[in-house]
């Protein structure tokens, strides 16, 4: 079985890595032929968009197989090694039981792609969706390997007790459709939950408690899980997440990480908190290039992280600030929440851009504030004399050129949020052949499928994820919630406060976007009745649902922090309270203080 397993592994690892090269290379030949040559590759994006779902499919098969699908321990850690043991193997088990179900339907939705036809390539759009019932395969295989490799004992438990809740469900259906909207409760929050802490990795916790409430209590085809999950996982502003995973590794192979940091380190070294300020900064400098906050994430993270606990800095301790710092740029332009919001709404995109600057500075600095006081146990170097400052500045400067060039690129039209990646990654091999003369090709493989393996799994989350949304949407949960919000009592601060906590839970399940296009049009109408300015009300649910996304157990930012920072997720669970908190504090700032949202309006 672990030779079958290692077999299985180099199977999918070559072809994986070697899609990640390939959208590196449309996507840059679609900016070249665009903007050097004047015309435009039409299938360019056509054809990047089938390579990605075939990327985060085999990317989720490759970090199952490296066990680095995110999922919570800290329970399970605690529990007798009887029942510890009982409980990896339901991690391991219920995983397989899921792909199992949804393989038929997986399947299913692929045959029927084939008769829609894309319309720049000619192709089947099959080939694309084939990337699911494919990928499912081979994480079912998988899985089932090692459950295999259990001990009968715990095999038996396990298989005895997943079939007595399928049962349960089954025969309980009538029941369970008998109470409505309450039986949410039972799927999104006591199964959801149990699985959670159970140590079920969080993308199939997400898909089983979905695929289990439609089974269940609706009629509905369940291929619909599948079409939602490549809706989630297919949206081609995402795939800057593997592109921008890739370049952070690039930058840190080069050598540019190394001069950057060290760069950074002699101007605030000194100085206690210093790098942590840098990494907010950073946050704040990189956020909207991609559009994606894991992308963000991923651009910083891997240049900074390891100088930091070179420093003494705690893995937790820095996954926390990483996470609180994703929350706090969620306004700042350009957001794609931010266009969301505009578009499902009629606010003014160029006001909502004008409005998010400074909610997102005051976040900064109330998390500046906790950064120093938490960072009084990591090393402080002596003040750097300021030749070395200058010297360390010329060794740096192409590295420290490198955002610069990405944000021009995006402000002056040369690439698009998708494809500006593209361009700092070709920047960083030519800067790494020519200039730092660090390349070593030995190491391009190790990347590559680092890359697919990190991206998976936070693809893999976001999909599941998805689908978990739109049954949630379905079950007419969404209006029932706004009209309840209408009739709450306190005028303007009660109305702000009730969907300050509503929109923090709603981020912890349905991300900002599908939440914005839920209860967008039906709550921004109540906020104009009450008095609430639009942007400012706009700010203020988009800082809470970033809080939700970001706060774990359940906000899949968190665990999407987790992953690219290559954190443990129980190393930050408590470390993040206090960034949590400071959050807060400045979510009520903000809330209290319009001018701070609608100040420069005009």
């Amino acid at each position: 079985m672990t030779k079958a397993e290692q077999w299985l592994c180099r199977l999918v690892e070559w072809p994986t890595a070697a899609l990640v090269v390939v959208e590196v290379l449309v996507l840059l030949a679609g900016v070249v032929s665009r903007f050097v040559f004047h015309h435009a590759f039409v299938w360019s994006d056509e054809l990047a968009s089938i390579l990605f779902l075939w990327l985060a499919m085999l990317g989720a098969v490759l970090a199952l197989q490296k066990g680095e699908h995110m999922r919570l321990t800290a329970v399970v850690s605690r529990m007798p090694w009887r029942w510890a043991a009982r409980a990896e193997a339901l991690a391991t088990a219920a995983p397989a039981l899921f792909l199992l179900l949804l393989l038929p339907w997986a399947a299913d939705y692929a045959a029927d792609e084939y008769y829609i036809e894309t319309p720049a390539l000619g192709w089947s759009n099959e080939i694309r969706a084939a990337a699911i019932p494919v990928g499912i395969t081979l994480m079912l295989a998988t899985c089932l390997i090692r459950v295999i490799r259990l001990g009968w004992r715990d095999l038996i438990s396990i298989v005895a007790a997943l079939a007595v809740l399928v049962a349960a469900l089954h025969f309980g259906g009538p029941l369970l459709k008998s109470l409505g909207n309450w039986n949410l409760v039972v799927f999104f929050l006591v199964l959801l939950s149990v699985a959670v802490l159970a140590g079920v990795p969080i993308g199939f916790a997400f898909g089983s408690a979905t695929f289990a409430y439609l089974a269940t209590t609706t009629h509905t085809p369940l291929t619909i899980i599948v079409s939602r999950m490549d809706e989630g996982m297919s949206t081609l502003v995402l795939l800057a997440v593997p592109l921008f995973v890739f370049l952070g590794l690039l930058i840190e192979m080069t050598g540019m990480a190394r001069a950057m940091v060290a760069f950074l380190a002699s101007l605030l070294g000194h100085v206690r908190g210093g790098l942590s300020y840098v990494l907010l900064g950073a946050m704040y400098l990189v956020s909207g290039i991609s559009g994606s906050k894991a992308a963000d994430m991923a651009a910083v993270a891997p240049v900074l992280f390891p100088e930091m606990k070179a420093r003494g800095a705690e893995e937790g301790e820095l996954v926390a600030l990483l996470s609180a710092s994703g929350a706090m740029t969620e306004t700042i332009p350009p957001s794609l929440v931010l266009i969301t919001i505009g578009s499902v709404t009629g606010v003014s995109i160029a006001a909502l851009f004008t409005g998010g600057l400074l909610p997102g500075l005051v976040l900064a600095i109330v998390l500046a504030v906790v950064a120093r006081y938490r960072a009084g146990h990591v090393r402080a170097d002596e003040r750097t004399h300021w030749r070395e400052v200058g010297r360390l500045a010329v060794i740096a400067l192409p590295a420290l050129l490198l955002p610069v060039v990405i944000r021009a690129s995006v402000m002056s039209g040369v690439a698009t949020a998708t494809e500006v990646s593209t361009i700092g990654v070709a920047y960083s091999v030519l800067a790494g052949l020519l200039i730092y003369r660090q390349f070593p090709l030995r190491r391009l493989m190790p990347v590559l499928v680092e890359t697919a393996s990190l991206s998976g799994a936070i693809l893999f989350i976001i999909g599941s994820a998805t689908g978990m949304a739109w049954a949630l949407t379905q079950s007419g949960f969404s209006r029932q919630l706004a009209q309840a919000m209408a009739a709450m009592p306190g005028g303007q601060l009660g109305f702000l406060a009730i969907s300050i906590v509503v929109f923090v839970v709603l981020g912890s399940v349905l991300e900002g976007i599908p939440a914005i296009v839920l209860f967008g049009p039906l709550l921004f109408p109540v906020a104009r009745a009450v008095g609430v300015h639009e942007v400012h009300y706009a700010m203020v649910v988009i800082l809470a649902m970033g809080i939700g996304l970001f706060a774990p157990p359940l906000g899949v930012g968190y665990y999407a922090a987790c992953a690219i920072g290559r954190v443990h997720p129980d190393a930050g669970m408590t470390r993040i309270l206090p960034y949590l908190a400071a959050l807060l504090v400045g979510l009520v700032i903000v809330a209290l203080v319009p001018w701070i949202s609608i100040g420069f309006l005009g």
